[in-house]
């Protein structure tokens, strides 16, 4: 879209708007990429306060990532039609009320519910943030607009947590809620300034394509979620990543046949655009699921506080934030692939140092694989998201802002989900050892979650030193087997992206001819 078909109101400074819409956008990337991380520090606390399982907790994170994810693409369909600003407003309305009936409602399952509201409107933010930026910035001004947004978006999880932190040090949980409900609402109010944006045609929306996309996605993401916990053969865990497999062949077949398509999926034809796209999802996938072990291993095995645990991972931020700035620059020299390969051979080496953690590991120790994993996002996110935008025909940079932050989403979905169930599952196989030998009424809170066998040591007193060494060892059984799982995804990446294209010179794919797709 051109500045042309951009809807200024007489009188208001175009360069000021412009500097406003970046500020509105950035602002609401942030707040949707730290609210996925947001609650991992509170996750111990809120286990505590309201019987939350490990399980339960895992969902609490993942509920929201997996509405996300499986409804991008068609709130992206949602803001070309009627409006991107408006959209806009609308997800963080409801992004706000979502945050507001978690604070009313304490039981864990209100809470996931809650989550998954919340959600629903980070959906409808998340591609118009975005979207909007490319068609109110002329594009020699692409570059710099999409790289301080990748920039906020890949350190928003960073965010979340430091923030969250600073919050548990003086309140209870639910304090994260009531910031996170009114910057929301702040948002809405500011984004009323922000200019109109929408295709010209308003195209139809893609009934067909958007039910199909959803049930792809949250079919297996719900499947991957579970399968540690039942089994991978279990026919609970089949059914639904065959599932997944059937809605993902039938979105295939209706977005080749249908005229106007949610998703072109011709773009993946583009080797460069599919490179970029494949190397978002690993990147988010390793992120926020690594976020999520070491907040929860620095809590509850080294006994940091919220706000301890939080600035103990920040140091993933330090690299990140400058290599995300200068990573267009270095892409120009080396290329997409070899830096994608740098990144995700980083992470892949800080994955394997951390499968070394054991109870008495020194922060020191913990300091140098943070960094590197930091450094790997920093290379690749940037460089990702400006082949995906920058490859895309201009009329469908909508569809590329919904495909880019579906990436994010997807990969931070299945992340969270894998190292959670393996987590999980991991502890739950150690634990059952014990159980036996337990009361009847403390088995359960110590074979949930190991911030519930602390809870049961702390009223047993010294007494309970061998149930806590045995709880202690059941959660780093568990951790080490997900780090190990996302070392191997690391590593695979790193083989794949090899056989990627050189990205240097990358061309825009051709526009379509009007009336050829959405």
């Amino acid at each position: 879209m051109t500045d042309q078909q951009v809807h200024v109101r007489p009188g208001t400074p175009a360069a000021w708007r412009r500097r406003w819409t970046l500020i509105v956008s950035c602002l609401g990337v942030g707040l949707v990429m730290a609210s996925m991380a947001a609650l991992y520090t509170a996750l111990p606390e809120i286990a505590t306060v309201t019987g939350a399982t490990q399980g339960q907790l895992t969902w609490m994170v993942d509920g929201y990532t997996l509405v996300l994810a499986a409804l991008l693409l068609p709130a992206g369909a949602l803001g070309d039609r009627y409006g991107r600003r408006g959209m806009l407003i609308a997800g963080l309305v409801v992004f706000c009320a979502g945050s507001v009936l978690a604070l009313s409602m304490h039981d864990p399952m209100w809470v996931i519910v809650a989550r998954m509201i919340s959600g629903v409107g980070a959906a409808l933010v998340m591609p118009s943030t975005l979207s909007i930026l490319t068609s109110v910035f002329p594009p020699e001004h692409w570059g710099r607009a999409v790289g301080i947004w990748a920039a906020v978006a890949g350190s928003g999880g960073v965010i979340g947590l430091v923030g969250s932190g600073l919050l548990l040090r003086f309140w209870s949980w639910s304090s994260v809620f009531v910031v996170l409900a009114a910057v929301a609402a702040a948002l809405a109010v500011a984004a009323i300034a922000m200019p109109g944006s929408r295709e010209p045609d308003h195209p139809r929306i893609d009934l067909p394509g958007s039910v199909t996309s959803a049930a792809t996605v949250g079919l297996l993401v719900y499947g991957l979620t579970e399968a540690p916990e039942y089994g991978w053969r279990a026919p609970l865990t089949i059914a639904l990543l065959a599932g997944a497999v059937v809605a993902g062949v039938l979105f295939v077949v209706i977005e080749l046949r249908t005229t106007r398509p949610l998703l072109p999926v011709r773009l993946f034809a583009h080797r460069a655009f599919s490179t970029g796209v494949f190397s978002l999802m690993l990147q988010f996938l390793v992120t926020f699921a690594l976020a999520l072990l070491m907040v929860q291993y620095l809590q509850l095995v080294l006994g940091y506080s919220p706000l301890r645990s939080t600035l103990a991972v920040a140091p993933m931020a330090v690299p990140l934030l400058p290599l995300a700035v200068i990573a267009p620059t270095l892409m120009r020299w080396v290329g997409l692939r070899w830096l994608t390969v740098a990144g995700l051979a980083a992470m892949a080496v800080s994955l394997y140092l951390l499968t070394r953690l054991d109870p008495h590991t020194g922060y020191g120790a913990i300091v140098l694989p943070l960094a590197l994993a930091g450094g790997g996002i920093g290379l690749c996110a940037t460089p990702a998201t400006a082949v995906i935008i920058g490859t895309t025909p201009t009329a469908k940079h909508g569809v590329a802002a919904a495909v880019n932050d579906a990436a994010r989403e997807i990969g931070a979905a299945i992340g969270i989900a894998v190292s959670g169930g393996v987590l999980a599952a991991g502890y739950h196989h150690r634990i059952q050892a014990i159980l036996p030998g337990l009361p009847e009424q403390v088995r359960g809170p110590v074979g949930d979650s190991l911030a519930g066998a602390l809870a049961v040591s702390a009223h047993a007193g010294p007494t309970a030193a061998p149930l806590t060494a045995a709880a202690i060892d059941a959660f780093m059984h568990g951790i080490h087997q997900a780090m190990a799982a996302l070392a191997i995804v690391a590593a695979f990446g790193v083989v794949a992206t090899l056989a990627a294209p050189d990205t240097r010179h990358a061309e825009r794919l051709a526009d379509p001819e009007p009336g050829a797709g959405r």
